[in-house]
C-alpha cells in the first residue's frame, strides 16, 4: 500500500502527463508467473509524445523498467522501487508499407505473425511461437526454429532517455545471441522488419507446423515465463537440465516442466522467491553435473529477498 506521503514524494519526481499513473499497482497481474509485488507507480503513456515528455521531464534519480507482455519476466515479491512503464493500445498499430511490416512495440508477436499472413506476405511466420511483445523480442533478439529477429529487422525506433524520437538500425544494437545492445534508459516504441510477398498455402503451412510443434514440445497452458535459461554456447539448456536430474524438481508450487524441462512453471500459488530459488538450485545442479554456467533467459527484476537471504 502506498501512503498518500509516498504518493505526494512521487509527484514531485513525476511529471504532469497525458497517460495514467496507478500507485501501488500489482504487478504479478501483468505477467505471465502471475507473480510479485506493487510498483510504487505504473504509467501508462497516452502516445509516443506522452512518453518523450515523460523521459524529458522526470528526476535523473527515477528508476525506470519498461514491461510488455510480461512474458519472460519475473517481478520480485518485493515490488519494484520506482516506474514500471507499460505501452498500451497506442502503441500497437501494425501497418505494411512497401516490403516492410511495421509494427508498434506494444504488438503482440503473434499478432504481427498473423496479420503478416492475413496479407499473404512471408518472413516473419516465426513470431508465431514467441510469447510476448515486439518491444520485448527486438530488446532480447528473440528467436526460435533457426530464426533471430536480427535475421528480419529493418530498423526500430526508440525515445531515447532525454525524451528524443531516435531511429536505428540493426548494425547499431550489435545484436547477439538473445540480446541487442541498446542505448541505456531508451524505450522501444516501433520496428520494422523486412517481408516478401509470399504463397499464401506456404505462409498458412510454415505457421501451422511452427504452431503444432510448439504445442508438441511446450507446456502452453501453464503460468510459465517460456524458456528459463538461454543455450550455452554447443549445447542445449534442457539437455543440460535432464542430464542433471532436475526434470520436474520443484520448491513449493515451483516446477520445472516435465513436458519441457527448461521451462519453470508457477503450478498454483508459487512466490517469486520460490521460482527464483528453484531455478538458482537449477543452475547449481547443471553446474555440478556437466560444469556448464546457465544463464537466466527470463529477465528477474525488483527487490530480492533470495539475494537479502544470502547476504545475511
Amino acid at each position: 500500500m502506498v501512503t498518500n506521503t509516498e504518493k505526494n514524494y512521487w509527484h514531485v519526481l513525476l511529471p504532469s502527463v497525458r497517460g495514467r499513473y496507478s500507485f501501488g499497482a500489482h504487478l504479478s497481474n501483468l505477467t505471465w508467473f502471475q507473480v510479485g509485488g506493487p510498483a510504487f507507480a505504473l504509467y501508462k503513456p497516452e502516445d509516443v509524445a506522452d512518453l518523450q515528455y515523460f523521459l524529458k521531464q522526470k528526476s535523473a534519480d527515477l528508476s525506470c523498467f519498461v514491461l510488455g507482455a510480461g512474458s519472460n519476466v519475473l517481478m520480485r515479491d518485493g515490488g519494484y522501487n520506482g516506474v514500471v512503464i507499460k505501452l498500451g493500445r497506442g502503441f500497437s498499430q501494425i501497418t505494411i508499407e512497401n516490403n516492410e511490416l511495421i509494427a508498434g512495440a506494444a504488438a503482440l508477436d503473434r499478432t504481427v505473425a498473423m496479420f503478416a499472413m492475413q496479407h499473404q506476405m512471408s518472413g516473419v511466420e516465426f513470431l508465431v511461437t514467441i510469447p510476448g511483445a515486439i518491444g520485448g523480442a527486438v530488446a532480447m533478439n528473440a528467436g526460435c526454429y533457426g530464426f533471430e529477429v536480427k535475421d528480419v529487422l529493418a530498423w526500430i525506433e526508440i525515445v531515447d532517455s532525454q525524451g528524443e524520437l531516435r531511429k536505428l538500425y540493426p548494425h547499431e544494437l550489435n545484436m547477439t545471441y538473445r540480446k541487442s545492445v541498446l542505448p541505456k534508459g531508451c524505450v522501444i516504441v516501433r520496428a520494422a522488419f523486412k517481408i516478401i510477398k509470399g504463397n499464401i498455402i506456404d505462409i498458412q503451412h510454415n505457421t501451422q507446423q511452427y504452431l503444432q510443434l510448439r504445442e508438441e514440445s511446450q507446456p502452453t497452458k501453464g503460468r510459465t515465463g517460456g524458456s528459463t535459461f538461454k543455450n550455452p554456447d554447443q549445447a542445449k539448456a534442457w539437455e543440460l537440465i535432464d542430464k542433471a536430474g532436475c526434470r520436474g524438481l520443484a520448491i513449493g508450487a515451483a516446477k520445472m516442466s516435465e513436458k519441457h524441462c527448461n521451462f519453470m512453471l508457477n503450478t498454483g500459488g508459487a512466490t517469486a522467491d520460490e521460482l527464483e530459488r528453484l531455478g538458482e538450485l537449477v543452475r547449481q545442479k547443471v553446474k555440478e553435473s556437466s560444469n556448464q554456467e546457465l544463464e537466466w533467459e527470463i529477465i528477474r527484476v525488483g527487490d530480492s529477498p533470495v539475494l537479502k537471504r544470502d547476504a545475511a
